[in-house]
């Protein structure tokens, strides 16, 4: 999954069309993310010890990550994300709109060494 959290996102299809929020939670299992002020949705709750008064809560669920583009720093538009691999073993996401590398989020991939394994 390419999102990350704290990605800033435009939603490009279904009910929420063109409203864009940050990614709080990232579910890569289910290929789900959540995000702030998309999908919120009105849950009506009996009144417990931990909420005595009860009413309506409501909450964000999560959204389908192919709903959502990330968007590009720099221009602003949405943008898909790719990955480039440097010499010193770093690994980059780029956006594919303006070949803008992010390094803030890049990670050391680890290099294996040949004969490693016997």
């Amino acid at each position: 999954m390419k999102l990350q959290k704290k990605d800033k996102v435009m939603v490009i299809s279904g009910r929420d069309k063109g409203k864009t929020g940050t990614v709080s939670v990232v579910l890569p299992k289910t290929n789900q993310v959540i995000v702030e002020g998309v999908n919120v949705a009105k849950r009506h709750t009996k009144p417990s010890q931990s909420n005595p008064k009860g009413g309506i809560v409501e909450l964000t669920k999560p959204i389908l990550a192919a709903k959502v583009m990330v968007l590009d720093p720099t221009s602003g538009k949405p943008a898909r994300i790719g990955y480039k691999v440097g010499k010193d073993g770093n690994k980059e996401r780029i956006f594919k709109v303006s070949k803008f590398k992010n390094t803030k989020n890049a990670t050391k991939k680890p290099v294996a060494k040949k004969g490693a394994n016997k």
